[in-house]
């Protein structure tokens, strides 16, 4: 039997409703329906609905979804039950930001090593890491079971990048660099550009003005 499609909106919206739902548990919510969901999320009770049939249903009619289970669905159909090792290649600020942030780990999500080119870099400690040469790379990989690629280098060198990921069988690249990959379809990315957020923050500042 063929696997159900879920398009890449209902994929880009279970993050929030994970997080809704931990700050609903942290409140002792146990129940909630999806009207009161919907006015908790900003989003439409029937789109709620529909979103979560891509994946079984998971609510009852008339008594709503319980709060602690919905989670626990999230948590499988998202992959938080399992633990991914990651490597991060670029020492610049975002990776040292990105090495900084505890809160993946809680989520399963662990940066064994730091890469750098730069020879002022290689060899100093970042939060008790210490960057290791980009020639080393290979060896790591090689050594540790990593499955999960993080580029933080400038856009003229991603692509090499993440081809030497690829090469080595890393094929899920968080992808930092302001510039579109080319990948094979097994090699899952996902692009991070946060000049793109700004230009989308600004064009809607731009747009309320001409409005007002």
């Amino acid at each position: 039997m063929a696997e159900k499609y879920v398009s890449e909106a209902v994929i880009g919206r279970l993050p929030r409703y994970y997080r809704k739902l931990c700050e609903l548990e942290d409140r002792g919510i146990e129940r909630i329906s999806s009207l009161e969901l919907s006015r908790e999320m900003g989003l439409n009770a029937s789109q709620i609905r529909r979103d979560f049939n891509c994946f079984g249903g998971f609510g009852q009619q008339g008594y709503g979804y319980q709060v602690q289970k919905l989670k626990s669905e999230l948590v499988s159909i998202l992959g938080l039950n399992k633990t991914y090792n990651a490597v991060i290649v670029g020492a610049g600020n975002i990776g040292r930001a990105l090495l900084n942030y505890k809160g993946f780990s809680d989520q399963g999500f662990y940066i064994k090593a730091i890469f750098d080119i730069n020879p002022d870099v290689i060899g100093t400690s970042l939060e008790g890491v210490t960057v290791l040469s980009v020639f080393e790379f290979e060896e790591y990989v090689k050594a540790n079971n990593i499955n999960m690629g993080v580029i933080c280098t400038p856009a003229g060198t991603a692509q090499d990048v993440c081809d030497m990921f690829i090469r080595l069988g890393i094929t899920a690249v968080w992808n930092f660099a302001p510039r579109e990959l080319s990948c094979p379809p097994n090699v899952e990315v996902e692009n991070v550009n946060l000049s793109d957020s700004l230009y989308i923050l600004a064009y809607r500042m731009n747009e309320n003005n001409h409005e007002a």
